[in-house]
């Protein structure tokens, strides 16, 4: 029997939501507040219920231990933990959804003044001001991975007027750019959405010059990591009207109640919460079925992280 640790109350639980165990998998539930289960030596696959510094804390008494599953797409905060040895795997394709259709809604809020008809409504003032639609606007995709293209498909409905995509690598069928071409694409875009993975070659990829190249009254929404984007550089940007932000993720994080970037004007931030929806738990379980499935029939588990320290 090969020893499982997952993130449930209990057994029952469990198998509710997963629609039961594999043959050849024992299970521990391992929530993340309650004690470590006894069967640390045995543990070979651990999806983890803790900050990564914690879940790791006790890596030396788990010899046994073959792959960590987190149930989030960004990895960049749990690899300095992962020890040698051990198969990292992420969650991409579990929050697509969810952070697709915030993304739509941040341009959307932003762009139709939702925010600001919002703070109107406590105090009953009625103050009709006009905005800007999805509509006939030219988008830019930072970042066409699986999230990218959610956004992309509910796009579909919108009749902007163009999608350009932009990725690490340039691809063909859809027609994919490379990231070196940022420049030349950045003064066509309308509405900039930011999906990109936090890495080396990304981090400040969006920085002063970047925004610059923006039209005015460029809408950037950012529903990645916050330090893709030069803070500071935003805040001169923004503070001035001159282009709008609407984020999900901020540099630092979480934003300082004194941070200027809070009153800028045009910028609408959400405290991230791009996967915090009701899309969430079906389509981790269903991904957790699958991949324990995967395991325990000695398959290629999906989404192997392959850039390990």
């Amino acid at each position: 029997m090969r020893r499982v640790w997952l993130p449930f109350a209990d057994l029952a639980e469990a198998e509710r939501r997963l629609g039961g165990i594999p043959d050849g998998i024992e299970v521990d539930c391992f929530p993340g507040d309650g004690e470590w289960p006894d069967s640390i030596g045995e543990v070979e696959f651990y999806v983890l219920s803790k900050p990564p510094k914690v879940a790791f804390s006790r890596a030396a008494e788990m010899p046994k231990l073959k792959v960590a599953q987190i149930l989030y797409a960004g990895y960049e905060g749990v690899l300095p933990h992962v020890p040698d040895g051990v198969t990292l795997c992420n969650g991409g394709g579990i929050h697509d959804t969810a952070t697709s259709e915030l993304a739509i809604a941040l341009a959307l809020a932003s762009g139709r003044r939702l925010d600001e008809f919002a703070r109107n409504q406590p105090d009953g003032v009625w103050q009709p001001r006009g905005g800007v639609g999805l509509a006939d606007q030219r988008v830019l995709i930072i970042g066409y991975g699986r999230i990218g293209a959610a956004i992309e498909r509910r796009l579909a409905g919108f009749e902007v007027a163009s999608v350009t995509r932009v990725a690490r690598r340039a691809r063909t069928e859809p027609e994919v750019h490379p990231v070196d071409r940022l420049p030349e694409l950045l003064p066509e875009a309308d509405v900039v959405f930011v999906i990109a993975p936090l890495t080396p070659q990304t981090e400040g990829l969006i920085d002063a010059t970047a925004l610059k190249l923006l039209p005015d009254d460029a809408l950037v929404v950012n529903v990645a990591r916050g330090k893709i984007i030069d803070t500071d550089a935003l805040v001169a940007e923004t503070s001035t009207g001159r282009i709008r932000a609407a984020l999900d993720v901020t540099d630092p994080e979480p934003l300082p109640a004194d941070h200027p970037l809070w009153r800028s004007p045009g910028v609408f931030i959400v405290p991230h919460v791009g996967g915090a929806s009701t899309a969430y738990q079906p389509r981790a379980d269903r991904f957790l079925a699958e991949q324990l499935r995967r395991f325990a029939a000695g398959e290629e588990l999906e989404n192997v992280i392959d850039v390990l320290p």
